[in-house]
């Protein structure tokens, strides 16, 4: 007599343990689909704690939308619907979040902090500068936040670090590239001392503020800035400063950019006879 047990008749909880492992794309349109306990499974808030949309393909033409679209009945694809989708089938459970780095409203991102109130991890869209403010304003809502992704340096770092450093007690990683200015490199030093793992790659960033960063932030354990623009990786005296970190990245790292195509294509940054502004 066989006594396996079949995937249909595992428990509820054992299915979900399985499921979270999946991406958002089989949660969504497989596995409610393929018998009455695995539907049951699937919606256990289990398998929405981790979020992230960036696997999933959500160019509006893309396979996947298109048979999201026709699954659920849209008239045409939403990420709007697929988000809050995703976070009610959580049950306000979501503890790691990474956002598409376009199609994501305002809208969406105040939804985001309403509803995800224990957010440990998340990585936000490039936002324009009309929708940077808000970002302040979010992590007041996130208590338990202990990790931060920008693709990009927001013009009020300083205030949003302030707001980290006031709300988010178990902050330890901030991962940010843009130019980093003099005002945001104290902001890191004055809010956030305490970080563990800081990357900055592909960021324009001075050696005076790497320097900065290095010597007011004693526990910072892993530092990457890979790529970046401002300094030499070989330098010296960075080396010698940088000892004490126990994991420290900076390949390619150049003090300008030597060409007219590196300038316009890094970063929608200025540049003036190989230097940025």
């Amino acid at each position: 007599m066989d006594s396996r047990i079949s995937w249909s008749e595992m428990e509820i909880n054992c299915l979900a343990e399985i499921f979270m492992k999946l991406g958002l794309d089989d949660l969504t349109l497989v596995v409610p689909f393929v018998c009455r306990s695995w539907l049951a499974a699937v919606r256990h808030p289990l398998c929405w704690k981790k979020l992230d949309f960036r696997r999933v393909d959500v160019l509006p033409w893309s396979n996947f939308s298109k048979t999201f679209t026709f699954i659920y009945s849209l008239p045409y694809f939403s990420f709007t619907y697929f988000l809050k989708l995703a976070v009610k089938n959580s049950r306000s459970s979501v503890t790691e979040l990474r956002l598409p780095l376009k199609f994501t409203s305002s809208e969406d991102l105040k939804f985001i902090s309403n509803e995800c109130p224990k957010l440990r991890s998340v990585a936000l869209p490039i936002l324009n500068s009309d929708d940077e403010a808000m970002i302040s304003e979010l992590v007041c809502k996130w208590k338990d936040l202990e990790r931060l992704e920008l693709k990009f340096s927001p013009s009020n770092l300083p205030e949003l670090l302030k707001n980290i450093s006031l709300r988010c007690n178990k902050f330890s990683e901030l991962i940010i590239s843009g130019e980093i200015r003099e005002e945001d490199a104290m902001a890191i030093v004055s809010y956030v001392p305490q970080i563990k793992k800081l990357d900055l790659s592909g960021s324009y960033l001075s050696k005076k503020e790497l320097l900065n960063i290095v010597k007011g932030c004693k526990q910072l354990q892993e530092l990457n800035v890979n790529g970046c623009i401002g300094f030499q990786g070989d330098d010296s005296e960075i080396i010698a400063k940088v000892s004490a970190i126990r994991a420290f990245k900076c390949e390619r790292c150049k003090l300008y950019l030597e060409d007219a195509y590196e300038c316009g294509d890094w970063n929608k940054n200025f540049c003036l006879n190989g230097y940025i502004f």
